[in-house]
C-alpha cells in the first residue's frame, strides 16, 4: 500500500512539473511574439456653416485654429507608427490634410515642400522613474491637442491656438511618486521644429500632481505660465480647466485666457460638453485678425461652444454650435456690416483606429 502511494505521488509531481514547464514555455513564447510595433491614427471630416454671416469666404470664421473652412471640409488623416521596447522606443506621427498643414504651419522650410511630420521622437526609459525624449513632440502646455480624437470639442480654443503646437528638443520626465511628476526640457524656439535657424533655445518645465499640471515655457523673450487640469465631480460629470498667461519682453505683446470644460455623460454612448472661454490680448504682435483690437492693440473675446459626442464603435459624431463675441467689431453680418459676434454650427465625423 505504501509503495502505491509513493508511486502515485511521483506521477502527480512529474505531471505538475511538466504542466508548469509547458505553461512557462507558452507564456515566454507569447511574450516573445507579442508585437512591439503598433499602428494607430484617425481620419476626420466636417461640415461648417455661419448662422450670422455669409459662407462664401474662408476668412469668415472663428479666429481659432482648425475647423475654419466653409461647407463640407476635410480635417486630416493622422497615421502613427510606434515601437515600444523594454527600455527604448520611437514614435513617428504623420499628418495629411488641412488640419495637419495648420498644425505644422510654422515649420521654417519643409512645410512649403510637403512636410507631414507632426511628431518624430525617440525615447529611453532610463529607469522606472526617468524617461528621456529626443526629437519633435507636441506641446506640454494647454488642455487641447492637435488630434481631434483627444478633444471633446471639435473646434479649438483661442488658448490652444495662440499657444505653441510642437517643440523640438530634449525633455526629461520624472515620476516623483505619490502621484507627483515633473518635466524639464531644452528646445528650439517655439514652433521651429525641423532645425534651429536662430541659435536661441527655449526652456520648459512642468510640475504635476494627480492629473493637475503647472507648466512653464520661456522662448525668445516670451514667458508663458499655464495650468491644465480637471476633476471628476461625479461618475457622469467632469470639469476641465485651462488658464494661461503669456508676456513678451520689449512690448512684444501678451495674452491671458481661461477656459472651463464641463462635460456630462448622458449615456454610455452620448455626452454633452460646453467650452466657455474668455481670452484677451495686449498688442499681441499687432494681431487684429483673430479677435479684433482697439487702437492700443488690446482685444478680448468670449467664446461659448456646445458640443455633443455620439460614439458608434470607433466612429465619433460631433454636432457643435459656437458663439464668438468680441469686444471689437471683428466679424461681419449677413449684410457685410461689421459686427462684434459670430454664430456658427458644425458637424464632424472622426474615425479612430
Amino acid at each position: 500500500m505504501k509503495t502505491i502511494i509513493n508511486t502515485n505521488f511521483g506521477k502527480i509531481f512529474i505531471l505538475a512539473l511538466l504542466t508548469l514547464t509547458v505553461s512557462t514555455a507558452v507564456a515566454q513564447e507569447e511574450e516573445e511574439t507579442k508585437p512591439k510595433f503598433s499602428f494607430s491614427g484617425s481620419v476626420d471630416a466636417y461640415y461648417r456653416a455661419n448662422l450670422t454671416a455669409p459662407n462664401d469666404e474662408e476668412w469668415i470664421a472663428p479666429g481659432s485654429s482648425f475647423a475654419q473652412l466653409p461647407g463640407f471640409s476635410l480635417g486630416m488623416a493622422n497615421l502613427i507608427a510606434a515601437y515600444e521596447g523594454e527600455k527604448v522606443g520611437f514614435v513617428a506621427d504623420l499628418v495629411f490634410g488641412p488640419r495637419g498643414t495648420d498644425a505644422i504651419f510654422a515649420s521654417p522650410m519643409y512645410s512649403a515642400t510637403g512636410d507631414i511630420v507632426n511628431q518624430l521622437y525617440v525615447y529611453w526609459n532610463v529607469s522606472d522613474a526617468v524617461t528621456l525624449t529626443f526629437g519633435n513632440f507636441n506641446t506640454f502646455l494647454g488642455y487641447e491637442v492637435i488630434s481631434p480624437v483627444a478633444n471633446f470639442n471639435y473646434s479649438t480654443s483661442y488658448l490652444f491656438s495662440y499657444g505653441p503646437f510642437s517643440h523640438t528638443g530634449l525633455k526629461a520626465d520624472f515620476d516623483l511618486g505619490s502621484d507627483w511628476s515633473a518635466m524639464l526640457a531644452v528646445m528650439n524656439p517655439t514652433d521651429l521644429t525641423e532645425f534651429n535657424p536662430t541659435g536661441d533655445y527655449a526652456v520648459g518645465a512642468q510640475l504635476g500632481y494627480s492629473g493637475q499640471f503647472l507648466n512653464f515655457l520661456y522662448s525668445q523673450g516670451g514667458f508663458e505660465i499655464d495650468y491644465t487640469g480637471g476633476f471628476d465631480l461625479s461618475e457622469e460629470f467632469f470639469l476641465g480647466l485651462n488658464a494661461a498667461h503669456f508676456s513678451a519682453e520689449d512690448d512684444g505683446g501678451s495674452f491671458t485666457g481661461v477656459a472651463l470644460y464641463p462635460q456630462y455623460a448622458v449615456s454610455e454612448t452620448f455626452s454633452l460638453g460646453l467650452r466657455g472661454e474668455y481670452f484677451m490680448t495686449g498688442d499681441f504682435f499687432g494681431d487684429a485678425a483673430s479677435i479684433g483690437s482697439d487702437i492700443d492693440g488690446d482685444g478680448s473675446v468670449l467664446a461659448l461652444t456646445l458640443t455633443g459626442s455620439a460614439t458608434i464603435g470607433d466612429l465619433i459624431l460631433k454636432p457643435e454650435i459656437r458663439l464668438d463675441s468680441s469686444a471689437e467689431e471683428a466679424f461681419i453680418d449677413n449684410d457685410l456690416a461689421p459686427t462684434k459676434s459670430l454664430a456658427s454650427v458644425l458637424f464632424a465625423a472622426i474615425y479612430s483606429f
